[in-house]
């Protein structure tokens, strides 16, 4: 499952790729609309602009704008900043590699074999949907064609 912190940054995304192109958009409204702890949502964008994902604007007219366009930010990307790693195992982990400890060989290991597939589908799925296809007209509808 993925954590509530990566739901708010998504759902946070989604808000900010709803606006228009130049109109920062305030923590507080994001925070509201969303039902969002303020405090919790400025950790989310602070943690997504250290990733070059937002950037920020101060002053009367401040407040946060995607620094890369909503469809070219994916859901996987989004989950690995804010959770990690993507996999069920952590032999199965891009960016994480480890041996599982109770491991006797990862190549005659039934599980891993059926959890890799998972595992694949999962990115497959994560890594080809944006923020865009989330706000689009066609709101789950490509999610749905992948999972097909």
């Amino acid at each position: 499952m993925i954590t509530q912190k990566a739901k708010y940054a998504l759902r946070a995304l989604t808000v900010l790729a709803d606006a228009d192109a130049d109109e920062p958009v305030m923590i507080s409204d994001i925070a509201a609309q969303q039902k969002i702890p303020k405090k919790f949502l400025e950790q989310i964008l602070l943690d997504l602009k250290h990733h070059g994902i937002v950037v920020s604007r101060r002053g009367k007219q401040g407040g946060y704008l995607l620094l890369k366009p909503a469809h070219t930010i994916t859901f996987g990307e989004i989950l690995r900043i804010i959770d990690g790693p993507i996999a069920p195992l952590p032999c199965l982990s891009i960016t994480a590699y480890r041996k599982c400890d109770d491991c006797d060989g990862e190549q005659t290991c039934e599980i891993r074999h059926v959890f890799a597939k998972v595992a694949d589908a999962t990115r497959k799925v994560l890594f080809s949907t944006t923020i865009a296809d989330a706000v689009g007209p066609r709101q789950g509808a490509e999610v749905t064609r992948l999972l097909a």
